[in-house]
């Protein structure tokens, strides 16, 4: 038989164990057990050391397998009951007093040291400890199955079991209390004694806080940077190694209950912990609901954070951790790590039900696709745990991650198509002065922007809502064949952002009606337009699920607005500088020649004067426009000036009626569309 070592002087150890005075003993079995004198007690151990030579540390352990490796239970004859049996009494070595000694000495020794942990000091020391504790337990076991009764007393026997189960007792006691230190440990490395708010993210992306009425940009939020903290648990393998030696002596000597009730309690504290380090706090659905958005952005920030600590650190590193303390009872720590899996989750996806719960509105959509996304990261960690894979419990958390999932995938679809609502529902009567782009499309394509960030999440949420009315259609009717056909040529949510649009558009039509000036309505609708087609090319997700046919379409319509702007502008002036009507009986009217000067530069006056004041804020577009201003203008003054400026008389009357030349009109032209007073 193999031989664990044994520490220098342990035959020293040995005799002061048998020299100290005996520990009171716990009778166990009462029912079975009879109550010695402690006279005769002390008198059996010290004939039995006059007797036998000490015993070093290995030969005590030697015996003490020897004995336990026999056979203490003689064939009976058939019909044989116990009180008929005449066995001799059951010899119990010396070294089951010896052992209960050490463990005891040892206890003593430890509890000397003042340091936080008892062991790692000595590791020599600490096997031999879990050496005797084990054999201990087995002594215990074996002892109490000989069961000698009253007729046939065995009094070695029942002093033993009486010593034995005493001792273990307090190792067990002893061991408990080192467990539950050492696990605090953990816990404590996880608080902090700063104020929890303050771990709080300040900084919350928000669609109202990057993306306005009158923002031309939507800042996107920026990735966070990577979690530089430490891995969790925070135990040394040697740390882990104590903690598995105590889980095994304890589940051996049959405390696997007070075991695992006390790991789940320090566990549960040590996540508690860990989450309130990063500021996330359990708060009632009450408090949800009765929060500002401002403050409940935030809470959702922290609470992002915290999911995905869980998911790719605390989770695994927990399930890591189970495995590795109870790798010699593999099922316990399967049904160890899914509890306490469950009841983070279930901390966690409390908090998300209450804030779907809250009032739905359109800055709220992107928070909401944010948890989204977290809970799917939460499922996917869950999935590909290891330490889960195989306990019945994980597909009823899976089942409640993925029904809290759905509902804040509904409520993002049910926001998203409240923007048709705030489309449709703004009928302001008062035109945007100079025929600049209005708030609603800047909110509206920002909005768009912002949201096709979360472009495949979106595709996913609507296609689900999308499945689940297809199912409650079918289940009430056929579904209209144009509708069905639509769905089916494209996504659910392009369709829907087709319909934004759409709604968009014709909101900006009524709007351009309100507009007295019939060239300022066309510079309104090509403004807004050119923001919208501009917001769609300078966004590869959007461009591709609005297309390039209906891209395509967009610029021709804005190609007919800017013809539309030019006939009732500059058609009307070029209508001075027509040859017809000026000559009487073959000869250049003078009069008609002067009023013809006379009204191209009262007109062209009254252009430069009104459309300086208009604005076209995109350059590319403004300046189109002025090109094709000057280019139309232009050539037909310098042909009319070239050909009738000799017919007026040169001096005065020439510099009366000829008030631009030119040069001056493509100058005047370039101060078009500056916004100017």
């Amino acid at each position: 038989m193999e031989k664990s070592p044994a520490p220098e002087n342990d035959s020293d150890e040995i005799k002061d164990a048998v020299a100290s005075p005996h520990s009171p003993a716990v009778d166990t079995s009462p029912e079975v057990l009879q109550e010695l004198p402690e006279a005769e007690e002390n008198k059996a151990v010290e004939d039995s050391n006059a007797e036998e030579p000490d015993l070093t540390l290995p030969q005590v352990w030697e015996e003490i397998d020897a004995f336990l490796g026999r056979n203490h239970d003689p064939p009976r004859n058939v019909g044989e009951s116990d009180t008929d049996s005449d066995s001799d009494p059951v010899e119990i070595p010396r070294a089951v007093q010896l052992l209960s000694k050490n463990v005891e000495s040892m206890i003593d020794k430890y509890a000397l040291d003042t340091g936080r942990s008892k062991f790692g000091h000595d590791l020599e020391e600490d096997s031999c400890f879990f050496g005797s504790v084990g054999r201990l337990s087995k002594l215990a076991d074996k002892i109490g199955d000989l069961k000698p009764t009253a007729e046939n007393a065995n009094v070695p026997c029942s002093s033993s079991l009486n010593r034995t189960s005493s001792v273990l007792q307090r190792a067990m006691s002893f061991l408990e209390d080192e467990f539950r230190a050492i696990l605090d440990e953990d816990s404590k490395a996880g608080r902090d004694d700063s104020d929890p708010k303050s771990a709080k993210t300040k900084h919350s992306s928000s669609f109202n806080n990057g993306c306005g009425h009158e923002s031309d940009r939507c800042n996107l939020p920026e990735p966070e940077a990577p979690s530089t903290e430490e891995e969790f648990p925070q135990f040394t393998p040697e740390t882990i190694s104590v903690l598995s030696k105590i889980v095994d002596a304890m589940i051996s000597a049959g405390y696997e209950t007070e075991c695992c009730v006390l790991w789940m309690m320090m566990r549960r504290r040590a996540f508690k912990s860990a989450l309130s380090k990063r500021g996330f706090d359990v708060l009632s659905i009450d408090d949800v609901q009765r929060m500002q958005w401002d403050s409940l952005e935030r809470e959702i920030t922290t609470w992002i954070a915290a999911v995905k600590r869980c998911s790719t650190i605390l989770l695994p590193g927990e399930g890591a951790l189970s495995g590795s303390v109870f790798s010699g009872q593999p099922e316990i720590a399967q049904d160890l790590f899914g509890n306490l899996a469950r009841s983070v989750s279930i901390r966690l996806l409390n908090f998300a039900e209450a804030v779907v719960l809250t009032h739905r509105s359109a800055e709220k959509l992107f928070k909401f696709l944010d948890m989204y996304e977290t809970l799917q990261d939460l499922i996917a960690a869950l999935d590909g745990s290891k330490q889960y894979s195989d306990d019945p419990k994980k597909e009823e958390v899976r089942g409640e991650m993925m029904a809290v999932k759905g509902r804040i995938g509904e409520a993002a679809v049910s926001i998203f198509c409240q923007l048709e609502s705030s489309i449709k529902s703004d009928s302001s009567k008062v035109p945007v002065p100079s025929g600049a782009v209005h708030p609603l499309t800047r909110y509206t394509m920002n909005y768009l922007e912002y949201a096709c960030e979360y472009k495949d999440t979106l595709e996913q949420v609507f296609q689900q809502h999308h499945d689940k009315a297809v199912i409650e259609t079918s289940n009430g009717g056929p579904m209209d064949d144009t509708v069905s056909l639509a769905m089916k040529a494209s996504s659910p949510f392009s369709v829907q952002l087709m319909t934004v649009m759409d709604l968009l558009d014709a909101n900006l039509d009524m709007k351009s009606k309100l507009y007295k000036d019939p060239s300022l309505r066309y510079i309104f609708l090509m403004n807004n337009g050119r923001y919208i087609v501009q917001k769609i090319k300078g966004s590869s997700k959007i461009h591709e699920l609005m297309g390039d046919t209906w891209c395509r379409r967009r610029s021709s319509d804005l190609r007919q607005y800017h013809k539309n702007y030019q006939r009732e502008t500059w058609y009307r002036l070029l209508q001075c500088l027509t040859h017809e009507g000026l000559q009487v009986n073959g000869k250049v009217s003078k009069p008609v020649l002067k009023e013809r000067f006379k009204s191209f530069n009262a007109l062209f006056d009254d252009i430069h004067r009104t459309q300086s004041t208009w604005v076209v804020n995109d350059e590319q577009l403004q300046s189109e426009l002025r090109v094709s201003i000057s280019a139309v203008v232009t050539p037909a003054y310098r042909s009319f000036l070239g050909r009738f400026n000799q017919y007026l008389d040169p001096g005065r009357q020439s510099e009366k009626y000829i008030k631009y030349q030119p040069e001056d009109i493509e100058s005047l032209v370039d101060e078009l569309f500056d916004g100017n007073p």
